[in-house]
């Protein structure tokens, strides 16, 4: 079989699709998990109580001052030390959910020190509570402020996704991989590549689409 025919890239399209598929997954919770946190930690990051603020910039700290590759090490392979045990899978998410939480933390606390006091006391006159004002009126702005760094942060997720090989779960990147030491040709990470880029194509249109949506608050 030519390596660079149809029929070679046919042949090993599935099992490049069955690892795109495992890099969503992750990619797709630890969205899910890692925005309300990020949110729910920089309202945190803007209170006035010290000791929950103190504990949570040590977080944010300690998350972005590492990398991530160590932290998925250490979920896997340093907590059943303590006896603490996750499988492969849930492992990976718990960690990037833990990173990119901190990061969008960041993010998050940016936007919000960006909205005008006066928009709160606005609420308090109209006698909405903390949690109406937040939702109603704050976090709306602060989702159109962020979108373009929430963006980045999107984009490096899909790529960091490939990290997981080094605990055992087989993404795309490692799927091209196998197929490349079994076969000694790049065809399958040209491949890999080219899925890559769709991926992140697709996000990168979402999201004009979630900042097209939320333009009325310029």
């Amino acid at each position: 079989m030519k390596k660079m025919s149809l029929e070679y890239m046919s042949a090993i399209l599935p099992s490049l699709l069955q690892g795109a598929t495992l890099t969503l997954q992750v990619f797709f919770w630890t969205l899910l998990g890692s925005l309300p946190l990020g949110i729910l930690v920089s309202l945190g990051l803007n209170t006035h109580f010290k000791p929950l603020r103190w504990v949570l910039d040590i977080y944010v700290w300690l998350m972005r001052g590492t990398p991530l590759l160590l932290q998925l090490i250490i979920v896997f392979y340093g907590l059943p030390i303590i006896g603490i045990v996750f499988p492969r899978f849930e492992a990976a998410v718990f960690a990037f959910i833990f990173n990119y939480g901190a990061y969008f933390a960041e993010i998050f606390r940016g936007g919000l020190q960006s909205i005008d006091q006066g928009q709160y006391e606005g609420a308090k006159v109209l006698r909405l509570s903390y949690w109406q004002t937040i939702r109603k009126i704050i976090i709306p702005q602060v989702i159109k402020i962020v979108i373009p760094s929430i963006g980045n942060e999107v984009i490096n997720l899909i790529k960091d996704s490939s990290l997981v090989y080094v605990i055992g779960l087989g993404d795309l990147l490692r799927a091209g991989n196998i197929a490349m030491s079994r076969d000694v040709t790049l065809v399958p990470l040209l491949m890999a590549g080219a899925i890559y880029l769709i991926l992140i194509a697709g996000c990168t249109y979402i999201l004009g689409r979630v900042e097209k949506r939320y333009s009325y608050f310029k």
